[in-house]
């Protein structure tokens, strides 16, 4: 019996949402593509009728990724500078921190994706600038594109924090340097600090 369509789609994203969280997990370069299908449920022999090779597999799973990211954090928040404290809030929660499987491709996989290969670079500069024009769109609705690097800016510092964040031991120090971090991000794009907003 032949599958149709759909069920393939269907596999197809069942295969690219474990190797993210995988990849997150692991890591690009610690991830096989046996542990990868095992990981979707399915066999090996399974993985070439979806991908021509594990790189089409990382550039099409970071692209999930950073999709998935948008819509969890950037796309609900409201608009204008009430939306970007959201964002920020909810990017540097504790929540967050903690569910690296579920986070931010960029915390988890910036430096491998820097030596992958320019589709997957591609992929994620795509991906990132999606985000990033979500945060600069409530930042300056007029003219987005001027606060462009800004808001690139704010989001590696955000990456950043929460990267360091997870790798600290002392969970006091990585708490405070969350919320350090969420006044950081505020201060420079400009936000108003002070009320709280609720978390992820």
């Amino acid at each position: 019996m032949r599958y149709g369509k759909e069920h393939k789609q269907a596999t197809r994203q069942r295969i690219i949402e474990a190797a993210g969280r995988r990849f997150k997990r692991d890591g690009i370069d610690g991830s096989g593509i046996s542990t990868l299908m095992t990981d979707a449920g399915l066999t090996n022999g399974a993985f070439y009728t979806h991908f021509t090779s594990k790189d089409d597999l990382v550039a099409t799973a970071v692209s999930d990724q950073l999709q998935a990211q948008n819509a969890r954090i950037v796309a609900q928040a409201a608009p204008g500078r009430a939306g970007l404290e959201q964002i920020v809030r909810r990017y540097l929660s504790a929540q967050h921190r903690d569910s690296s499987d579920d986070g931010c491709p960029s915390a988890a996989l910036l430096d491998e994706i820097r030596r992958c290969t320019d589709p997957t670079k591609q992929a994620y500069t795509d991906g990132v600038l999606m985000v990033i024009d979500g945060i600069a769109a409530r930042l300056a609705p007029d003219d987005p594109l001027s606060v462009r690097t800004k808001a690139l800016g704010a989001y590696a510092m955000m990456a950043g924090t929460l990267q360091l964040s997870r790798a600290l031991t002392d969970r006091q120090l990585a708490d405070e340097l969350l919320e350090q971090g969420i006044h950081n991000a505020l201060a420079l794009l400009g936000v108003e600090h002070g009320h709280s907003s609720p978390a992820m």
